[in-house]
């Protein structure tokens, strides 16, 4: 990822030769965002709390039951950098209370 961006930077500024240093900055965060929201996604995916056994998921967060798994969703969520990201969770809702719950990871 990180060569990608740089290698990346190296050809905009090539097509780019009489770019600003605030041009230059905002083409870089751009792709900084980008690379940061596909890393971010990578590392969610690999979380423990994408997958749970009986016994050890999550707590409700209303009454602190053992929630139930409901199937797993996808979310689609923004970064911090306004850049999209999609995570595939096992929903659960909690067979006490019924609050639903998406663990973030």
């Amino acid at each position: 990822m990180e060569i990608e961006v740089i290698d990346g930077m190296k050809a905009w500024r090539q097509s780019h030769p009489k770019a600003t240093l605030r041009e230059m900055e905002a083409e870089l965060d751009g792709r900084l965002a980008r690379m940061r929201a596909r890393l971010l996604e990578e590392i969610a995916a690999s979380s423990k709390v994408v997958e749970w056994e009986t016994g050890a998921g999550p707590k409700c967060p209303a009454c602190g039951k053992e929630m139930n798994k409901r199937g797993k969703e996808k979310r689609r969520l923004k970064t911090g950098g306004g850049e999209s990201i999609e995570l595939e969770r096992q929903y659960a809702n909690c067979p006490h209370c019924g609050v639903g719950f998406f663990p973030s990871g």
